[in-house]
């Protein structure tokens, strides 16, 4: 069953509507769960180091991968890798050592990063292959 236009920017945007309240929630909860265990504001921005840093690797590569094997995969993998990023955090405990929980989060953060990435550059590169070019037709008039 092929999706008119307007199914497929619904299904694009209640896509990367959810995934944005994710990402937000897990920067959140990770942010107070470490206030709250006495971690330095530093020691905090740390755990945020990966997430960034495969955010930018992602953006390096994301387009090349979107473009080879379809914007359609590198939205499922991006969303698939948030779920499994938030997954991750479930068993944290207060009981494991502070270099243990930061690795972790860490790793978790750097899967959550790549998640972001991929999900923006398919969500706004599939918009632009639904929406026709301004140019052409003008909605408005």
């Amino acid at each position: 069953m092929k999706l008119s236009s307007l199914q497929q920017y619904g299904i694009v945007t209640t896509n990367y509507w959810a995934f944005t309240l994710t990402d937000g929630a897990l920067r959140m909860l990770v942010i107070f769960h470490f206030h709250s265990l006495g971690y330095t504001t530093l020691e905090i921005a740390f755990l945020f180091l990966f997430y960034e840093f495969f955010g930018i690797v992602t953006n390096l590569y994301g387009g090349w991968i979107g473009a080879r094997y379809g914007l359609r995969l590198t939205l499922w993998v991006g969303t698939l890798l948030q779920i499994g990023a938030l997954l991750m955090l479930i068993p944290v405990s207060i009981g494991w050592s502070k270099l243990l929980s930061v690795i972790y989060v860490m790793v978790a953060q750097a899967i959550s990063g790549i998640a972001k990435d991929l999900n923006k550059m398919s969500a706004k590169s599939a918009i632009k292959t639904v929406v026709p070019d301004s140019s052409e037709k003008k909605w408005w008039k």
